[in-house]
């Protein structure tokens, strides 16, 4: 015979047992959640204790995130902390040698000024810049050192005018247009600057190398008195550079003179001064003649 179409729950007394069951625990379950509500509702420090239970539970795993977070943050701050002081060493490298510079030229202010002291009559030309342009372009592949100077004739530029950046001379004016000069560096094989140490006034000439170097030959010849690290100015002998102005420092030391590194590296300078020409004069008065003339 074929089961009935319509079986009930009511046929099998587990399910219904079971049924009933669920309906019972599902009713005190909505009423034990409504009377919790009702009880944080109007009374919410009732549940405190067990807020601070949860909370007590929970704190390890707060801690573990909070680690995580500041140790990634720690990270972050360690690479771009980095990255910030890269920048800032490269700065600082620069305004080290600006003010290397400036002590070599302090120095040999201080020497010449005590030269100065015991002369009378002494006038030289106007050390005021003519004008302060760009370097352009420069020679790379050649035995000769050129560059190039995005400032002419209009700008008051003219042929033997000293070039000279933030930390040392540059070279001189070699060819000049309209618009742009042409700049013998002092690394040029054809250029001689008259030099003179920082202490002790030791003269000489310092010769390009075409290779970034210059060699500094003295005028008296005799024991070698230069040791690595002597600086060279200009001695302002004969005129064209205006003395005191940083030009090298010597690497290695030779029979006769020593070869050195140029202070001003054409090209880590992008702004260039061009100066005019120096020319002292000194005036040598007639003791015969009357102060007044």
């Amino acid at each position: 015979m074929a089961p009935p179409k319509d079986r009930r729950s009511s046929f099998s007394k587990r399910a219904q047992l079971g049924l009933f069951t669920s309906y019972v625990a599902a009713f005190f379950g909505a009423a034990l959640g409504f009377v919790l509500l009702m009880i944080s509702l109007f009374h919410p420090a009732t549940f405190a204790f067990a807020r601070s239970a949860a909370t007590d539970v929970a704190a390890p795993a707060g801690q573990v995130g909070a680690t995580v977070r500041t140790g990634g943050k720690s990270v972050i701050d360690v690479i771009a902390g980095y990255i910030a002081a890269g920048s800032k060493n490269a700065q600082l490298r620069k305004e080290l040698a600006i003010a290397r510079s400036r002590l070599a030229e302090a120095e040999a202010i201080k020497s010449e000024n005590q030269r100065l002291k015991q002369l009378l009559n002494v006038r030289e030309t106007d050390g005021r810049p003519v004008t302060a342009a760009r370097l352009i372009g420069s020679t790379a592949s050649s035995t000769r050192r050129f560059a190039l100077l995005s400032a002419g004739a209009r700008d008051g530029v003219q042929v033997g005018m000293p070039v000279r950046s933030s930390t040392g001379l540059v070279g001189r004016v070699l060819e000049v247009g309209q618009r742009t000069a042409r700049i013998l560096l002092i690394t040029d094989g054809e250029s001689v600057v008259p030099v003179r140490r920082v202490n002790g006034d030791i003269a000489g000439f310092a010769q390009g190398q075409s290779n970034g170097t210059l060699v500094i030959r003295l005028i008296d010849l005799g024991i070698n008195p230069l040791k690595k690290g002597d600086v060279f100015v200009t001695s302002g002998s004969g005129g064209l550079y205006r003395p005191n102005v940083p030009v090298a420092i010597v690497a290695n030391v030779t029979r006769d003179g020593a070869v050195a590194r140029i202070v001003s590296d054409p090209a880590a300078s992008e702004f260039v001064v061009v100066e005019p020409i120096w020319q002292p004069l000194t005036e040598l008065r007639d003791p015969a003649k009357p102060a007044a003339e």
